[in-house]
């Protein structure tokens, strides 16, 4: 049995981390917008400008439904941001992948998003490193795993 943890501290870090989430979901939206995009939108593109990938692994990742992502896709795609092409390892399966205009575009918002590289510029090189640590073991990763999430 999982014991509740409703000391002080403990409510505290819960609220902080809310904090910091609903911060940067805000400046990621204002980010978003001035590229007249939607954060769903915004999210998508900056995920495939790191990788093309079918619909249903991008719906994986954003922990959404499939035909939420051929709507966002879709939208993308008919701005110039986004094609569809043939998966070079299975033809049958379609990759979503950013024209050069999203990666330009993906790129610019990356730049944008003050919020969370500002306040990490002010930790030293140790203490992004305690906290990136501390992160991973929230999530249940091991901290020494050099691998990104997926």
């Amino acid at each position: 049995m999982a014991t509740t943890r409703t000391d002080p501290l403990t409510l505290e870090v819960v609220e902080l981390i809310g904090a910091v989430v609903a911060r940067y979901y805000e400046e990621y939206e204002q980010a978003a917008a001035a590229h007249s995009l939607t954060g769903a939108q915004a999210r998508v593109l900056g995920l495939l400008s790191l990788d093309p990938l079918p619909m249903r692994r991008i719906a994986q990742k954003l922990k959404c439904e499939p035909s939420n992502v051929t709507g966002i896709v879709d939208r993308l795609e008919a701005r110039g941001l986004v094609e569809r092409r043939p998966d070079p390892a299975d033809r049958r399966v379609k990759l979503a992948a950013p024209t050069e205009k999203g990666a330009r575009t993906a790129r610019e918002l990356r730049a944008s998003l003050d919020f969370a590289r500002e306040p990490l510029a002010g930790l030293s090189d140790t203490d992004r490193a305690v906290l990136r640590d501390l992160l991973r073991r929230m999530l249940g990763m091991d901290p020494a795993d050099p691998a990104v999430l997926s």
